[in-house]
């Protein structure tokens, strides 16, 4: 039906309960402001370090417009949790069968290995096939170390990732995986 342009059409907007199609990093970061609100956990991401070369002024402010990366980063989160140090990765995979490694670089392979060596919790949090799946670091490191494969298949992740299950409040609830994993459930 066409409207006169001075009648305003009511509209009915489809409420969606589910956090399905918001990306994993959207999820991480609700659910870190959450953890910091209630004072559970102080979890960031980490910004890219970057140097900027060249800036030009709006006048909404200042627009990069070219820059390099000064070093490479380490992982995309790290906080602390519990009195602990806790550092992960994020990664999501549209492959149904198995998660690319060249997704990590050899330095942050290095890194999760010292954060193991220094007594901090490191891990990984993958997004595949609908679902969302804590991969404790040492458990990955050891299937690097143990194949030549070039991918983790999804075989393994479902085996020994932990699920971690979507809700309102926080909307990944990874640190209930994380009492788990890591405090045997007592926090």
């Amino acid at each position: 039906m066409q409207y006169p342009s001075y009648i305003k059409k009511k509209t009915h907007t489809v409420v969606h309960y589910g956090n399905r199609g918001m990306d994993l990093e959207n999820l991480l970061n609700l659910s870190n402001t959450y953890y910091e609100e209630k004072n559970i956990a102080l979890i960031f991401k980490k910004p890219t370090p970057i140097g900027v070369v060249d800036v030009h002024y709006t006048s909404k402010g200042k627009v990069i417009d070219k820059a390099y990366f000064k070093a490479p980063s380490t992982l995309d989160y790290n906080g602390l949790y519990c009195k602990k140090y806790i550092e992960f990765e994020a990664k999501e995979s549209q492959n149904k069968t198995s998660f690319p490694l060249h997704n990590f670089h050899p330095h942050q392979i290095i890194h999760i290995r010292r954060v193991l060596e220094h007594g901090g919790i490191v891990f990984i949090i993958i997004m595949m096939n609908q679902q969302v799946y804590l991969l404790d670091g040492k458990v990955f490191l050891d299937f690097i170390d143990q194949t030549e494969r070039k991918s983790i298949p999804f075989s393994y992740i479902s085996e020994y990732g932990h699920i971690i299950k979507e809700k309102i409040d926080p909307p990944l609830d990874y640190l209930k995986v994380v009492d788990q994993l890591y405090f045997g459930g007592n926090t």
